[in-house]
């Protein structure tokens, strides 16, 4: 995996942006503090040493991706739904951990490709305006890592998901998608 190296620092003012920007930052925030958990959660259970490879080196980056959004998004405008976010996130890791390797990487690819749209929509729209270019780069860089997160766990996949696999694929985007809806207001 090659690591990207992040952009330069971000000056743009919480205070400076646009209320819909500042909601997009919120539920970034807040999906990568999922993100850090799901991790956390695969660790707690998974005793084979590639699988708790693969989630000390994506849980780290997750964790870079979160510092990133902290220097950039004041406490008072991340999301006040943190503590769920958390065990939401725990237990979306946790639990394929228990079921084996396959539910891992199916719910890291359901995660990872909801999470490169998501990003890419933010992408798109500050193009559009033509705004806070800075922002930008650090949405492209997330971006870039998270599907380079999403393509190992496909590689990784040693079959193709099975029904009750795309059925819990399916369980994990829409619940990203509504964590988004909720974190971009609450």
């Amino acid at each position: 995996m090659t690591h990207i190296r992040p952009p330069a620092s971000v000056n743009a003012p919480a205070a400076d942006l646009p209320d819909w920007l500042v909601g997009e930052l919120r539920s970034d925030h807040a999906g990568e503090t999922g993100a850090v958990m799901i991790y956390r959660g695969i660790l707690a259970f998974a005793r084979d040493p590639a699988i708790r490879d693969f989630a000390q080196r994506h849980g780290a980056t997750e964790q870079g991706h979160l510092d990133l959004l902290e220097g950039l998004l004041p406490a008072r405008q991340r999301s006040v739904l943190l503590p769920i976010w958390r065990v939401a996130g725990w237990l979306t890791g946790a639990l394929p951990a228990l079921a084996g390797n396959r539910a891992i990487y199916a719910t890291i690819d359901a995660v990872e490709t909801f999470v490169d749209h998501h990003y890419q929509a933010q992408i798109d729209r500050l193009d559009a305006e033509r705004i806070f270019p800075e922002i930008r780069a650090l949405l492209a860089h997330c971006q870039e890592e998270e599907v380079e997160h999403r393509d190992e766990a496909r590689e990784a996949a040693d079959a193709p998901p099975g029904l009750l696999l795309r059925g819990w694929a399916w369980l994990v985007g829409n619940g990203s998608a509504a964590a988004v809806h909720a974190a971009r207001r609450i």
